[in-house]
């Protein structure tokens, strides 16, 4: 689920997203005891979106407004690489 998607959320639906993942990551927990887990990675996309819906609930409760995209990172030159030493012959 991307953070856009959650953005255009109210909060309402917030917190039914909250509960339908919480559930979500219940069911994994025994799947993954009893071995019967096959999508492993669930685990985790479940656990970052809960953490999503979370911070993102809390930021429309405080009416914080919601941050600007990070910029894109500029390409710097690319330094020239250092040529080895040769190693001393053991004589």
């Amino acid at each position: 689920m991307k953070s856009s998607d959650v953005r255009a959320m109210t909060v309402d639906q917030l917190d039914d997203e909250f509960l339908k993942l919480k559930k979500e990551r219940f069911n994994l927990r025994f799947q993954r005891a009893t071995g019967q887990l096959e999508n492993t990675a669930r685990v985790r996309q479940v656990r970052r979106d809960i953490a999503r819906i979370k911070t993102i609930a809390a930021q429309k409760r405080s009416g914080q407004p919601a941050p600007a995209p990070a910029p894109a990172p500029s390409e710097k030159p690319a330094k020239p690489k250092r040529a080895r030493r040769s190693k001393a012959k053991a004589e």
